[in-house]
């Protein structure tokens, strides 16, 4: 069992608020001297990585679909040891989903299975009475979400305050803010620029952040947030563990470097996946592509998240000497998994700007975004997985790649293959999330293994007349031969 106090931060749809709400909450308790922790539902990094930087601890996504529905509470609990509260923002609204399924993947799924109150942002700014009907189908659509309480966000006046307020008291419902135009600073840095403002501690993302946590410290009563936070039950079942994820440990020797694409603050992949590489073996560095001008000293293998943003094809570009260092390395066989524009870093050229030219390959910007998540199969093995693995991922990307994919891809869905699979090379631009899949921590660790060399003993012989030395039988090392034979399957 696990006590922890939590809440979910809802809308009724996008747009109202709720992400600089959660990032001004964790801020505000922060700024208090109270733990805390946050989570995004779904698979944005954005979101998770200003959660993470307003809670001062890593920024965590809970997405049933990239994990499974079984592990959203055993890896929130994992994520929110030592806290006093938690914030979990939701994707969208409350009862939406992008797979038009939200029994299984929307927000209000999520609260459910963590038996979460949920605190639900409106903008009232077009708003009087009807408030209370909005909020009254809310509460009684689905009896296995729990609604305690609503912050409304745009409030004209005092008197405009005093009418919804008024109208909510008819349902009991609680209001925990209220926060007038303009108290709410639109001043997060713009989502093209992804998570690296937040990665890099820049001057705008923490005036952001220290302004919002302000707004929302004014407008927010936090004691009785975390009161509303303190009434979720404890939750049952264990808690997520990488050492007991890595089922199967790596073979004794030395710790292989891995590095990490990522900055001074966060890294281009969700969390859990450096946790998982430690616990199958390995030693994690991290390596900002887009300033570090060459690799760790002593990395056997490099992972590119699908945070990094599409928007530094200039500043990746033009770090010319880790491109040609990742290129060599690659071609040397050392083990690379990129996934959303970590592929596209290693083609040849995006947009006319000289990549990495690992892959024999071009891209370019399209017209819009194309996202949504995919199941996805190995056609063959790679060091990420064997053949006919199964995996769920995310795919939310700007480049068109062409090819599509090599002469070994690395996933096919719906009849359709894509990315690269070359050498020890995987690049994809699938996201995955490992905690769903941990065996691909293994694999790539095993990859990137220092490969012993196994001699018999010497046999004992008299030499021919034509021949001076002992002849030697040599073996070849075990591990190359185990690494394929973990299965990578996540459940939807």
């Amino acid at each position: 069992m696990t006590a922890q106090p939590r809440l979910v931060v809802s809308a009724p749809a996008s747009g109202h608020g709720k992400t600089a709400i959660a990032v001004g909450l964790l801020a505000a308790y922060a700024a208090r001297g109270v733990p805390a922790a946050g989570f995004k539902v779904g698979p944005d990094h954005t979101d998770a990585a200003y959660l993470g930087m307003a809670a001062g601890r890593p920024g965590r996504n809970l997405d049933p679909r990239l994990v499974g529905a079984s592990h959203i509470a055993p890896l929130f609990a994992h994520g929110a040891a030592g806290s006093r509260i938690s914030v979990i923002e939701g994707a969208m609204g409350l009862f939406d989903s992008l797979t038009g399924q939200p029994e299984i993947d929307g927000t209000a799924a999520v609260a459910a299975a963590l038996r979460a109150p949920v605190v639900l942002v409106i903008d009232v700014a077009a708003m009087g009475h009807s408030v209370a009907a909005l909020v009254h189908g809310f509460r009684m659509f689905d009896e296995m979400v729990h609604l305690g309480g609503v912050i409304l966000n745009r409030v004209a006046s005092s008197r405009h305050e005093q009418l919804l307020g008024s109208a909510l008291d008819d349902l009991g419902m609680p209001v925990l803010g209220a926060l007038r135009r303009g108290d709410l600073p639109n001043v997060l840095p713009g989502r093209a620029q992804g998570v690296v403002p937040a990665m890099h501690r820049t001057a705008d993302a923490s005036r952001a952040i220290q302004l919002l946590g302000e707004a929302v410290g004014r407008g927010v009563d936090l004691d009785r947030m975390l009161a509303l936070a303190s009434t979720a039950p404890a939750l049952p079942g264990p808690v997520w563990s990488p050492a007991e994820a890595v089922v199967a440990p790596t073979p004794g020797g030395p710790r292989p470097v891995i590095a990490l694409a990522g900055g001074p603050g966060a890294t281009f992949s969700y969390a859990e996946t450096a946790e998982l590489l430690v616990a199958a073996g390995a030693e994690v560095a991290v390596v900002d592509p887009l300033r570090d001008e060459k690799l760790p000293a002593g990395v056997r293998g490099l992972v590119v998240g699908a945070g990094l943003p599409e928007s530094y094809a200039g500043e990746l570009s033009a770090n010319r000497r880790l491109a040609a260092e990742v290129a060599q390395r690659a071609a040397d066989g050392m083990p690379v998994m990129a996934e959303g524009a970590g592929l596209t870093w290693l083609v040849r050229d995006l947009d006319g700007l000289p990549m990495c030219g690992v892959l024999d390959a071009g891209a370019r910007t399209g017209d819009q975004v194309v996202a949504g998540y995919r199941e996805a199969t190995a056609p063959a093995t790679s060091p990420l997985a064997p053949v006919g693995a199964r995996i769920t991922g995310y795919k939310q990307v700007r480049a068109i790649v062409t090819p599509r994919a090599g002469e070994q891809p690395a996933w096919i869905w719906s009849g359709t293959p894509e990315g690269f699979v070359w050498r020890q090379v995987h690049a994809s631009q699938l996201g995955i999330h490992w905690a769903g899949a941990p065996e691909i921590a293994r694999r790539i660790v095993l990859a990137a293994a220092p490969r012993p060399k196994i001699t018999s003993q010497p046999i004992e012989r008299k030499p021919g007349p034509r021949e001076e030395k002992t002849a030697e039988l040599t073996v070849r090392p075990a591990i190359e031969a185990e690494a394929d034979t973990a299965d990578v399957v996540t459940r939807p």
